[in-house]
């Protein structure tokens, strides 16, 4: 499965609510939910993308509302990238200024 988690501290409960109700609408392959606080408050407008087996990705400094396009399209290319390393973020729009971390899969023990 994969997810997407918006900081509920970042952008009020209301707002993100209308988010995820949005991008659950737009991204079906993904379960989309609130986070309480991803301790981005330095950068808010914290999102992140997580999936089992994959690298994860933390975005700050995103007005989702603004932004849903390009997170859509991000989204839907890291489902497509089999290990989630997406190495050319030229076509995220404002996703790619905002990268904070790509974290890569642990490994195994």
């Amino acid at each position: 499965m994969h997810h997407l988690m918006i900081c509920a501290s970042c952008h009020g409960a209301e707002q993100a609510a209308a988010l995820i109700g949005r991008l659950a609408q737009a991204l079906p392959d993904f379960s989309v939910g609130a986070a309480q606080c991803m301790s981005g408050c330095s950068r808010p407008g914290t999102l992140a993308f997580r999936a089992d087996g994959k690298a994860s990705y933390l975005f700050g400094d995103i007005d989702p509302a603004a932004a849903i396009d390009d997170i859509v399209v991000f989204a839907r290319a890291y489902h497509a990238a089999p290990d989630g390393w997406i190495t050319d973020a030229l076509r995220f729009g404002t996703l790619r200024h905002g990268a904070i971390a790509r974290i890569p899969v642990a490994p195994d023990p």
